[in-house]
Order: C-alpha cells, then sequence, then structure tokens
C-alpha cells in the first residue's frame, strides 16, 4: 500500500526537484559566495522538509522528542517531587519505568488542563487536571493509551505529517502575499505542527485496545478504560484540546467507550 497520496507525492516530488535544482553539479563550479535569488531558501526549505519526511530515522524522532520534551517542561510548570501530584503518580507509576521494553519518565503539570502526552523518547507527562478528573487507574487508562501509541510507533507518522505540513507552508511562503509572510513566522515552525498533527481513527483504536491490555497485564481493573473514555467523552465539546485531539477523528465519541465496555463485558 502506497503511504502518499498522489497529491501528496506530486508535492514531495516537486519540492524534490526544486531542491535538485540549487545543488551545485560540480565543486568546480560552486561561487564561493552563493546567492540564492528572491524566495528560493523557502523552496529548499520545503524540499528539505519533505525529503526528510520520507527518510525519518529513530533517531531523529528520538531528536524531535527529546527536544519537544525539554521546551514543554519549559513552558509548563513540573511539581516538584515532594508536591502531592508527584506523590501520587510516583506510587501509580513506579512499577512502570520499565513497561514493554521501554524505559519511561513519568512527571506531573500543574496545570488545570485535563491533558496527558507521551514521547517517542518515553517522555510521559500527565496534567494535574486530569489527575483531579479521574481515578487513580483511569488515570493509569490514560497513560496505557498514550504508550500506546508511543509503542505502535505512531509518533513517526505524527512527525511526517509536521514536516509536510512544514514543506507546504515553506512553500507557500515562496510567495510576497501576506499568506507567504504567515507560513515564514514562528507560526510555521515543525513543532507547532507537530502539536497540531492528529492521529488517525485507526491509531486512537489501536492505543485503546494497548491501554486496556495494559491494564489488563498489571493487574488493574480493565473497566477503569472504558470509564476513564467515557469522562473525556463527556469533555468531547469542551474547550479541552487533549479531548479534541483524542477524539477528532472519531465520529461519536461514546461509541469508543462503548466498545470498551463490551470488551471488558460491561
Amino acid at each position: 500500500m502506497t503511504f502518499f497520496t498522489r497529491p501528496a507525492y506530486r508535492f514531495l516530488m516537486c519540492c524534490f526537484v526544486v531542491l535538485c535544482s540549487f545543488t551545485p553539479h560540480s565543486r568546480a563550479q560552486l561561487p564561493q559566495t552563493p546567492v540564492m535569488p528572491g524566495n528560493s531558501a523557502n523552496w529548499i526549505g520545503a524540499g528539505m522538509d519533505a525529503f526528510r519526511a520520507m527518510t525519518l530515522s529513530n533517531r531523529e524522532i528520538m531528536g524531535v522528542a527529546s527536544q519537544y520534551a525539554a521546551q514543554m517542561d519549559m513552558q509548563n510548570q513540573l511539581a516538584p517531587p515532594t508536591n502531592p501530584y508527584s506523590v501520587r503518580l510516583a506510587k501509580l507509576t513506579g512499577r512502570h519505568i520499565l513497561e514493554d521494553g521501554m524505559r519511561f519518565n513519568f512527571r506531573a503539570y500543574i496545570s488545570p488542563q485535563i491533558n496527558a502526552f507521551a514521547l517517542a523518547d518515553g517522555t510521559v507527562r500527565v496534567y494535574s487536571g486530569l489527575m483531579d478528573y479521574m481515578t487513580d487507574e483511569e488515570v493509569l487508562g490514560v497513560i496505557g493509551h498514550e504508550i500506546g501509541h508511543v509503542k505502535n510507533n505512531d509518533h513517526k507518522d505524527k512527525l511526517r505529517t509536521a514536516l509536510l505540513s512544514s514543506a507546504a507552508r515553506k512553500a507557500a511562503a515562496t510567495s510576497n502575499s501576506m499568506l507567504g509572510q504567515m507560513a515564514t513566522s514562528a507560526v510555521g515552525a515543525v513543532a507547532e505542527n507537530l502539536v497540531n498533527a492528529k492521529f488517525s481513527q485507526s491509531q486512537e483504536t489501536d492505543a485503546d485496545d494497548y491501554g486496556l491490555q495494559f491494564l489488563k497485564r498489571n493487574g488493574y481493573n480493565p473497566r477503569a478504560m472504558a470509564t476513564a473514555l467515557q469522562k473525556l467523552a463527556k469533555l468531547s465539546t469542551g474547550r479541552s484540546n487533549f479531548v479534541q485531539k483524542m477524539f477528532s477523528t472519531h465520529p461519536d465519541p461514546q461509541k469508543r467507550a462503548l466498545r470498551m465496555a463490551k470488551m471488558v463485558g460491561k
């Protein structure tokens, strides 16, 4: 099965051709001070991002994950080790630092947001708002879901989407229009695209299944996966970015919760 659609493939090839067109044919032809005409630098940047999207390595994914984790830790208030949220999270996750062949790093953010995320490098962050809203086993169900995205390599697809979006922005920036100015701003950064990129419906379903199995194999109540999804479904029309992203690809949030309930025999 071809990963890219025809329009996406044509776009990648165009970027690649443009990138090649600015590549010197030999060292003898390379001027000591190259001069880029117009917005050619944006075309080259678009081509490079498109090429990177097709050739992502695990090392690159880990590097981006580590940089993004450091950025998020700077932008959010990390709960100190003695904070009640840190103490609670440590009790919940102490036995899961090594889980399914991976090492994870669990920390809590002091924030009213109902949110959580896991990254390819093993970073897991849980917001205090989610911990206030859920029981211990429901929090673990959400953590299992997020770990599922990591174990299923969904972040590679998400990063590829972010790079393609960055390539599209840079290609748009070759014009002198307001769109071009917006595309070259910080809003067009890959990190922002990475945050906004959504998982597919099948990826979310697989992550739900992983979360359920995570609870089962570790001796927790598997019904907590269903009740966690039910609580999130109630918030699906609210302002929580986490909830919107988690359910954005599914036509009916309640169906996922009902599916989990059926799988545990409730």
